[in-house]
């Protein structure tokens, strides 16, 4: 199974799943969110496995969020425009981002995580 781990580095909770990847000996792409930001095609994939609605990807307790008053203004958005401003900067997205061959988890979950690898 492969398995993708796209992480902030400073980010408390991505090291709590990079953690638990490596305790629990799942091998895994290790991707700087911020150098490597996921493109318009790979969110798109992320969005469509993991079921959720676009507005969960967003990082609404970033400090860039907070000063773009995104809040306010993804309401009025339309899905592509949510999904270019995505794209264009990794500090707009929620993490970690889990991305296994048919399952995407926002954050660390780990009974998520455990229902997967088992």
């Amino acid at each position: 199974m492969k398995c993708v781990l796209i992480e902030y580095p400073k980010c408390s909770t991505c090291k709590k799943a990079k953690k638990y990847l490596e305790d629990h000996h799942v091998v895994f792409e290790d991707r700087n969110i911020v150098e490597n930001t996921p493109n318009i095609h790979e969110l798109k994939e992320m969005i469509e496995k993991s079921g959720e609605d676009i507005k969960k990807f967003f990082n609404t307790s970033g400090l860039l969020y907070k000063s773009m008053n995104l809040k306010e203004k993804l309401n009025d958005m339309n899905y592509d425009d949510k999904l270019n401003l995505l794209a264009s900067n990794g500090m707009l997205i929620k993490r970690p981002l889990i991305v296994f061959d048919n399952h995407v988890i926002i954050g660390f979950k780990e009974d998520k995580l455990n229902h997967i690898i088992k």
